[in-house]
């Protein structure tokens, strides 16, 4: 993926979780941290914007049929068809972007895209999986958010536990019992994992 030329090739960063475990909270704490040196990398994705949502800033939103020409081009470092037709990916323009700019790359994305990523990368990758204390907290967080039904909400349970199995093939899981406590553990882990000597 590195251009024959110096592209500085900098740290990925992947956070993963079932949804309501609070890692978009991490990673938006996380990008605060200027010492961190970190970007956001935006997905990519086939759906339809949702509300004020911007291309660019919040997703590259692409066509079925773009995102689909794309994944045969090779452009993408990962991705997922999460319903028919329902793409979410990460260009490798974006990363590629991200180094550039000489910073590191920080992911908001699915279990299985963040091991994706791993797998691709395993030497640059810090794999961070963000558990809940328990799936009934979980529960309680996503009722709280009071932005989804019942049904769409027992989905996504269902889902958590399908996915907490996979946490442990990550390099490291926080759990998220403590908000303070689980922000301190990241900043520790991503500070400790840049510095490294690769």
């Amino acid at each position: 993926m590195a251009k024959a030329n110096n592209t500085h090739q900098g740290k990925l960063i992947v956070f993963s979780a079932p949804s309501g475990s609070g890692k978009t909270t991490i990673v938006r704490h996380l990008l605060e941290q200027e010492e961190l040196n970190l970007k956001f990398s935006i997905s990519a994705t086939s759906r339809e914007k949702r509300g004020q949502e911007l291309h660019g800033k919040d997703y590259y939103f692409l066509s079925a049929k773009e995102f689909k020409s794309k994944i045969k081009a090779g452009e993408f470092l990962e991705w997922e068809e999460v319903y028919r037709d329902n793409f979410y990916g990460t260009l490798k323009t974006e990363v590629e972007r991200i180094w550039a700019l000489g910073k590191h790359v920080i992911f908001d994305i699915d279990v299985s895209g963040g091991l994706r990523i791993k797998r691709k990368f395993p030497e640059q990758t810090l794999a961070v999986f963000v558990k809940p204390p328990s799936i009934d907290e979980l529960k309680i967080r996503l009722k709280k958010r009071k932005t989804e039904s019942a049904d769409k909400i027992n989905m996504r349970v269902a889902k958590a536990s399908a996915e907490l199995a996979t946490a442990p093939l990550f390099d490291v899981i926080v759990v998220n019992k403590n908000l303070d406590e689980a922000l301190k553990e990241a900043h520790t882990l991503v500070d400790n994992f840049i510095n490294k000597k690769s």
